[in-house]
């Protein structure tokens, strides 16, 4: 393991760990690596879907790991919505930010996400990566979108308050995210450096979130993989010294745990390796470095990197060890999950997804219809629950058919021909998700619409026009469309 037997002391070592968060593979057992890491002081590890079967194996392995090092953090992305990847253990169904955003109810914000931790807390899962601080910016941001709040500062500050208060009084760490944000790009950072030119006076407003979220005394906040040129022309913000130091710790204040995003992602993988991306983010001010890929060979390569370094002194042992310093603070606050759960009130992500609803005079009734559901296949890093906008409507009404397309198909037109015969005599509802993105779904229900303009259009994205909209594709967003289409 080269460096992992290098010279530095056994103190500064187990400091070097506590740096990092590692993602990994196992539902009850997990490797022997990575045992060895949290033996060596591991600050933190992710779940993802690969670990989740169901919520009594989710505590058991919660509690293994946990039994190996009590202060170990056990985090995982936990936004509501379709981000989500506790459905198998049972996770509380609560819409996405946005729709949260548009039902404008703070109260019922603090109640999703109260419902939400109070989940992780039965779990043992102590760290939320949630809520996302950034605003929604540009129609063509691929990203952020429904995970925001929306594009008003205040208003998402005022749902960041209230998302952040709830989780604290479950003794479960929020983390804002993604420092100083990501909703004025036109690229995913898990695909390729994301940029965005916007100059400072135009930034300013997408920093108010992230005070907000600091005001209320969020413990962590997430770094985005991106580069502002108008604030450091040269490094994304997860490797800016200028954007982590100057801006976040000393003009805005944060002293909490300041962690990046995935370091696999291909922004920093791509350009500069994620050994080197850990180096230069813990050597900027970050404080602990993600990576989420099971693959713990990268994970040791990052913490050799980081070791090395620290031997050689290209990283200053004064800064892992303020680093390890503030993870230390952290697990002390949050590691142990709590004894007894209150419960939570299981209805609250239906009413917001009913309230969130906008909906126009539909063309005509749609009961016993036809429904294509159109959208993109999931993210590679984002987990899909497998909902449908059919399996919600055929709950409420037993008559529904229908087509879901995930995904561009082979042969569009001979699709088309089909669901207009299968639809011939039936309401027909056309569902898109993101059409502006994805140009085959425009181009499909501008075909089926140029058929069949009686059709019922529905958004399960952002707005685009349609006849009813979710403001997102998670299970109770396509239940409030679904009663309002079944009724």
């Amino acid at each position: 393991m080269g460096p992992a037997l290098s010279s530095v002391s056994s103190d500064l070592d187990e400091a070097v760990h506590r740096c990092l968060v590692a993602g990994f593979e196992g539902t009850t057992a997990f490797p022997d690596t990575l045992k060895r890491l949290i033996d060596r002081g591991l600050g933190g590890v992710i779940l993802f879907t690969r670990n989740v079967r169901d919520a009594e194996q989710v505590r058991e392995l919660t509690d293994a790991l946990r039994a190996i090092r009590p202060d170990l953090l056990v985090a995982i992305d936990n936004e509501g919505g379709g981000i989500g990847h506790l459905v198998g253990a049972g996770a509380p169904e609560v819409p996405g930010s946005y729709a949260l955003g548009v039902a404008d109810d703070p109260n019922l914000t603090a109640r999703c996400a109260d419902a939400l931790a109070g989940h992780l807390a039965t779990l043992g899962i102590t760290a939320s990566y949630a809520p996302v601080a950034d605003l929604q910016r540009r129609p063509d941001n691929p990203i952020v979108r429904t995970r925001s709040f929306g594009a008003d500062p205040e208003l998402a500050a005022r749902h960041l308050h209230a998302w952040i208060t709830a989780t604290e009084a479950r003794s479960i760490a929020s983390c804002a995210k993604h420092f100083p944000g990501h909703g004025g790009t036109e690229t995913d950072s898990h695909h390729d450096l994301a940029v965005d030119p916007r100059p400072y006076d135009e930034l300013r407003a997408d920093l108010e979130p992230f005070r907000a979220a600091v005001a209320a005394g969020v413990p962590m906040l997430m770094s985005a993989h991106v580069v502002y040129p108008a604030l450091d022309a040269n490094r994304p913000a997860t490797l800016s010294r200028r954007i982590l130091g100057d801006l976040l710790r000393h003009e805005i204040g944060f002293d909490g745990v300041l962690v990046s995003d995935a370091l696999e992602m291909k922004a920093i993988a791509d350009r500069y390796g994620e050994a080197a991306g850990a180096r230069i983010a813990l050597a900027a001010g970050a404080d602990q470095v993600i990576v989420a890929v099971p693959d713990l060979e990268v994970t040791l390569a990052c913490r050799d990197e980081v070791l090395d370094a620290v031997d050689s002194g290209r990283l200053s042992e004064e800064r892992v060890w303020e680093a390890a310093g503030r993870v230390r603070r952290l697990a002390g606050r949050y590691a142990t999950p709590a004894g007894v759960v209150a419960a939570w009130d299981a209805g609250a992500g239906l009413e917001a997804a009913r309230r969130a609803v906008r909906s126009g005079v539909l063309p005509g009734a749609v009961r016993g219809a036809h429904v294509v559901d159109l959208f993109p296949p999931p993210h590679p890093a984002l987990n899909w629950g497998g909902e449908d906008l059919l399996t919600e409507l055929r709950s409420v009404d037993p008559s529904a058919s229908g087509t879901a397309v995930s995904g561009e198909p082979a042969e569009p037109a001979a699709l088309v021909d089909g669901i207009l015969r299968m639809a011939a005599g039936s309401p027909l509802v056309v569902a898109t998700c993101d059409a502006g993105l994805y140009a085959w779904q425009a181009r499909f229900r501008d075909a089926l619409l140029a058929r069949r303009p009686d059709a019922v259009r529905v958004d399960t994205g952002l707005p685009e026009g349609g006849d009813l909209c979710s403001y997102g594709r998670g299970r109770v967003n396509l239940r409030a469309v679904a009663e309002i289409l079944g009724r």
